[in-house]
């Protein structure tokens, strides 16, 4: 019986071990198990954000953008008679100074224009301002009237505009072009205010970034307009009239001495000059009190 039984646990002992070796894989007994690939992490969306830099300043650009609407409907001052009261003698008078300015070309086109004036008080900004509109009634003429006085803007007071975006914001990387300009689509007329004052506007007047703007803007308008400080006692006509094809001096008649004309021209480019336009002509002024000079309406 003892032999039986060993043979029987033998058996066993066999039929265990075969049966052990069946489990799982071939491999030997007491190889570990291999070990299972985990599968590949679920990758997780999450949203960009900009940093806040870059953020906030496409905010400020579209808070910009929708005040500076391309095209606007504007309340435009009493004054500005070329638009309001176009069949008026003084409406004529800026279209005869139009024409005027178109005769003296002569093959040299007049594109960039500045207007300014001995001194504050001659109606410059109201000139440049109806010049600007009656030029822009000219048949597919795109014409800007650009506020670079930055000492005392006055453009978009008459023209009912917000002050900025404008120039100065261009000029300093605050404002595109696009943001700045407004469009008059009534009047046919574009309009760049002179933006946030600065603390150097006669450096900023003659900066590179200055000139680079007047070149792109040479390439989008037909005529530039360019309302600009009185001459004395301030450098900023002089610097910018690098820039221009031609000035105009606004005198107001029967107010404007001629030493102070004297002094306005000495500190110009009198090639430049294209001559004065006489304000206010009435029986107690006429052109007999200015005798001497160029004239090129009144």
């Amino acid at each position: 019986m003892s032999r039986i039984q060993d043979i029987l646990n033998k058996a066993e002992r066999e039929g265990s071990a075969r049966r052990t070796r069946s489990i799982g894989t071939d491999a030997p007994v007491g190889t570990p198990p291999s070990p299972v690939a985990a599968p590949p992490p679920t990758p997780v969306h999450r949203p960009i954000v900009e940093p806040t830099p870059i953020a906030e300043r496409r905010e400020a650009r579209a808070r910009l953008a929708e005040q500076a609407s391309p095209h606007r409907e504007v309340n435009l001052d009493r004054h500005l008679v070329a638009a309001l009261a176009p069949q008026s003698l003084a409406a004529e008078q800026y279209r005869s100074l139009r024409t005027r300015i178109s005769r003296m070309e002569n093959g040299r086109a007049v594109r960039v224009l500045i207007v300014t004036s001995p001194a504050k008080g001659d109606g410059k900004s109201l000139t440049a301002a109806n010049l600007a509109l009656a030029m822009a009634e000219e048949f597919s003429q795109r014409v800007l009237l650009i506020d670079a006085d930055l000492r005392r803007p006055s453009v978009h007071h008459l023209f009912d505009l917000p002050e900025a975006p404008g120039l100065t914001d261009v000029l300093m990387g605050g404002a595109t072009l696009d943001d700045a300009l407004v469009t008059l689509a009534d009047h046919h007329l574009t309009v760049l205010p002179s933006g946030v004052p600065p603390s150097h506007p006669a450096e900023l007047l003659g900066s590179a970034a200055m000139r680079r703007t007047i070149d792109t803007l040479r390439t989008r308008f037909d005529r530039l307009i360019l309302d600009m400080p009185p001459v004395a006692p301030l450098a900023d006509v002089n610097i910018a009239a690098a820039v221009a094809d031609g000035i105009l001096l606004i005198v107001r008649a029967g107010m404007t001495q001629k030493p102070a004309i004297e002094r306005a021209l000495g500190g110009l480019d009198t090639t430049k000059v294209l001559g004065l336009v006489l304000n206010e002509v009435g029986a107690e002024a006429t052109y007999q009190d200015y005798a001497g000079y160029k004239y090129v309406a009144g």
